[in-house]
């Protein structure tokens, strides 16, 4: 072979030698993460009890104000749960009034004394606290109470109590009457309100589902607003339960 071309093969066979070399190398590197799928999230379908009480602490969110008494999101997450556990029977009982503040709902359970034997309880409480310009300490100081009282009634097992986040009225053709800085105030003061909620349910080890980004497509999309201009529609309802049902399952399924 001459001299010139086996100088040529020489390179040729070190550059494919070194090509392969760096391959290998790169693909056993230590310390390189494998890529993993996570697992998808299934909600358990273990069967439940054959009797389920369900209780629904509120205001005029809870008790449906403007929209017929099935549409009202109580009633909508009864019949999910019937729909999908055929072989329980279901009862609801609602504790709810429009223009009901932490202070009235507290006077009204203490009044109506509710057994604590509730299979799960939810409690949709704070906007009257906003809107009747309440100070906020009424609201640190009860919504904790309102809590314990619904932990109580639900057997005492925590895991059995859902809270949902306050509506965002400011949302709504009721709402754009305040113009744009009364608006802006009104979501200001229940983010401050859900936010407390939320970090104290978390602190406590309780539901806390947030359905009020829901409420604040109401504008722009009015069929998510009740005929008064003011409340959640049944079909907003409907978006709530879709939100709330899976923490429900588990807690029914627990």
């Amino acid at each position: 072979m001459k001299p010139q071309l086996k100088q040529i093969v020489t390179v040729i066979l070190s550059a494919f030698l070194l090509s392969c070399s760096t391959e290998e190398s790169t693909s056993e590197t230590p310390g390189t993460p494998t890529p993993v799928t996570p697992p998808t999230t299934q909600i358990p379908t273990t069967p439940i009890s054959k009797t389920i009480n369900y209780l629904a602490l509120g205001d005029s969110y809870t008790i449906g104000q403007s929209v017929c008494e099935t549409c009202r999101y109580p009633e909508q997450l009864k019949t999910s749960l019937k729909a999908i556990y055929p072989e329980t029977s279901f009862s609801l009982r609602v504790i709810a009034t429009t223009g009901w503040t932490t202070n009235n709902l507290l006077t009204a359970i203490k009044e109506q004394n509710p057994e604590s034997n509730y299979d799960l309880v939810t409690l949709l409480i704070g906007v009257n606290n906003q809107y009747q310009g309440r100070d906020f300490s009424m609201y640190e100081k009860e919504f904790p109470e309102l809590v314990t009282k619904a932990i109580v009634l639900a057997k005492g097992d925590k895991k059995n109590v859902v809270v949902l986040s306050i509506p965002d009225y400011a949302y709504t053709s009721f709402g754009m009457m305040f113009g744009t800085n009364g608006r802006m105030k009104i979501t200001e003061e229940i983010n401050k309100y859900n936010t407390f909620a939320e970090n104290y349910c978390m602190m406590n080890g309780v539901t806390f589902v947030s359905i009020t980004d829901i409420t604040r497509n109401g504008l722009v999309n009015t069929s998510l607003v009740a005929s008064d201009g003011l409340h959640p529609s049944e079909s907003a309802y409907a978006m709530f339960v879709e939100r709330i049902l899976p923490k429900v399952k588990m807690a029914l399924q627990d």
